[in-house]
């Protein structure tokens, strides 16, 4: 048997991605606290800003979760005042989900949080965010494909 060492956590890209998600999202917590949100319930909130109203399962899918993950976050959400969920008349399956007045109005003032992390962090790293931003995605789409493929 050849002798094969073991890579050390430096050399793993997905140690890397997923050890940035959890520091970055950490830079979140002073502004999302107050309104007692957690950062996965504020990413709920960004992307119901962009629809008016989705179902669950394209929320799911717009965040890559789960109904299983998804569906206790938007109770919480909803008890919260956050969001409304409502079962679909045309199909009872779906359950549609959409921002309260108060989920628009804690939107809204969250919405320059992205513009002063950026500032914050970019001040520190060398290179251009954006093109990051757009590798990253890349390679997110390109590993879901893969964990989607028959």
């Amino acid at each position: 048997m050849a002798n094969v060492q073991a890579r050390q956590l430096k050399d793993h890209l997905c140690f890397a991605i997923y050890a940035c998600s959890r520091e970055a999202a950490k830079l979140y917590r002073p502004f999302l606290d107050p309104y007692g949100l957690t950062y996965p319930q504020y990413l709920v909130l960004v992307a119901l800003s962009e629809s008016d109203e989705l179902t669950v399962k394209e929320l799911g899918d717009k965040l890559y979760l789960d109904s299983g993950t998804l569906t206790p976050l938007l109770k919480r959400m909803q008890e919260s005042g956050f969001v409304r969920r409502v079962r679909s008349k045309e199909d009872e399956r779906k359950v549609k989900v959409s921002l309260t007045p108060r989920g628009v109005e804690v939107r809204d003032a969250l919405a320059t949080v992205p513009d002063c992390l950026v500032e914050r962090v970019g001040d520190r790293y060398p290179f251009d965010l954006r093109n990051l931003l757009e590798r990253v995605t890349k390679l997110l789409e390109s590993i879901h494909e893969v964990n989607h493929e028959k």
